[in-house]
């Protein structure tokens, strides 16, 4: 490894952070600097899976500990990388920048972990890009010896860095390369990702769950650089990446997308998705909050948007109950329903209010039904081993293109949600599913 990456990797690195998942995560003064400011210090007051601990009451980590967590495995990623060759194009400013990147991936993130996520917002990677640049942390970042720019267009693709290198002093212009700045990117988002080695492992722990649990150590001992696809794997790494895919697979099913999870979610999006289109909430409201500052935001406008009072209901537990399930099939589904659209779904509930109150005899509002269809999901699976000179997905005996079909189907579940007290008044009707299979197909 070249003197200038080791000391870009080691040099300074004397404040201690005790993190109960890693142990002792080291930064520089610095970097010390930034976790202490204005902007970070938000990421203590969100939590990293927002209502999860409605359903698992461990789960109230913070998305300051997992950025500090994803910090410590992108500095071990890099050193792995270096040993094995990556510090033939690696550059000192560009390690800096990176670690930075990672430190502050999400620095712009909503509060309330996703329900924010489907709203006409713009995306949490851009407004991260805009807090790297913004007084403190531009000025903070410049000092660790990274470039602010750089470090921004790490985590915002529709940023370019290059123009702008060389903004800071210890910058040169090797730190503005597209090269460089695309084998960052990848490698803070790709299959084996310091990312989601860390909230798989953090998410399990608090949840209280075994299925997110990785070996970090061996992972990353079987990873090779390359730079135009980030990281490659030999074959004795094959198990490593299988068992993140499947414990992906099973953190959605029994965590992330409970439908307790998934209800609270849907709650927070309905009224949201409501209080923009009535203009009684400014999209630019919603940047800057933490999960208490959404609450009380909801709260104080819910006289002006009666739908706003479901944020109260979601504080205090008062979520709706499932009345239907119907897998969802995105191979098959066209996706022209109006439900599929959340700027949309508002009038489908609508219709689906009113044809459950005729088939029932009972009135229910449309504020009290929610239509639910989950995000698109990925499985990244484009790693290249190796000694086999072959995608991972051909040399896998696990997984492929149809177990990863699988796994989606059996993840987007389609619910419809119903308030509690509707719920009591509904009674048995022989034509509730066909009536929803009309509206969810």
């Amino acid at each position: 490894m070249r003197t200038s990456i080791y000391e870009a990797l080691n040099r300074a690195f004397t404040s201690p952070i005790r993190d109960s998942l890693w142990g002792h995560v080291y930064l520089t003064p610095a970097l010390e600097a930034v976790v202490r400011s204005a902007p970070f210090m938000r990421l203590h007051r969100i939590f990293q899976l927002g209502p999860v601990y409605c359903v698992y009451p461990g789960a109230t980590h913070t998305r300051a500990a997992h950025s500090i967590g994803v910090f410590h495995l992108a500095r071990r990623l890099i050193h792995a990388l270096a040993e094995q060759g990556a510090d033939e194009w690696l550059t000192p400013a560009g390690v800096r920048s990176f670690l930075a990147a990672t430190l502050l991936h999400d620095a712009g993130h909503f509060p309330y972990t996703h329900s924010l996520k489907e709203l006409p917002l713009e995306s949490h990677e851009a407004l991260t890009g805009k807090i790297i640049l913004s007084s403190p942390i531009k000025d903070l970042v410049a000092r660790s010896g990274a470039d602010p720019y750089f470090a921004a267009a790490v985590v915002d693709a529709g940023l370019d860095a290059k123009s702008k290198a060389g903004s800071s002093a210890d910058c040169g212009a090797d730190c503005g390369e597209d090269k460089e700045l695309i084998f960052y990117r990848k490698l803070l988002s790709g299959c084996l990702d310091p990312d989601k080695l860390d909230y798989l492992n953090r998410d399990a722990r608090y949840a209280g769950v075994p299925y997110g649990a990785q070996d970090v150590d061996f992972i990353f001992s079987r990873l090779r650089p390359d730079r135009d696809r980030g990281v490659d794997i030999d074959s004795k790494g094959i198990p490593g990446v299988e068992s993140v895919l499947f414990s992906k697979y099973l953190m959605y099913k029994t965590v992330y997308w409970h439908r307790s999870v998934r209800s609270a979610t849907a709650m927070i999006k309905k009224a949201l998705v409501a209080a923009l289109e009535k203009r009684v909430i400014a999209k630019e409201e919603l940047y800057d909050l933490d999960d208490q500052g959404l609450f009380s935001l909801m709260s104080a406008r819910s006289r002006m948007a009666p739908i706003l009072s479901l944020g109260d209901k979601v504080k205090n537990g008062c979520l709706y109950e499932t009345i239907a399930e119907i897998p969802f099939d995105e191979y098959e589904h066209s996706g022209s329903a109006d439900y599929m659209d959340i700027a949309k779904r508002s009038a489908s509930e609508e219709r689906l209010a009113e044809a459950l109150g005729k088939a029932t005899g009972v009135s229910i509002a449309a504020d009290e039904i929610i239509i639910d269809v989950p995000e698109p999901i990925s499985f990244e699976t484009g790693l290249y081993v190796t000694d086999e000179h072959c995608p991972f997905s051909k040399s896998s005996a696990l997984v492929n293109e149809e177990t990863i079909r699988s796994f989606k189907k059996k993840l987007r579940i389609q619910r419809i949600f119903l308030d509690q007290s509707s719920k009591k008044r509904i009674k048995r009707c022989e034509k509730i599913v066909d009536i929803l299979h009309t509206f969810t197909l």
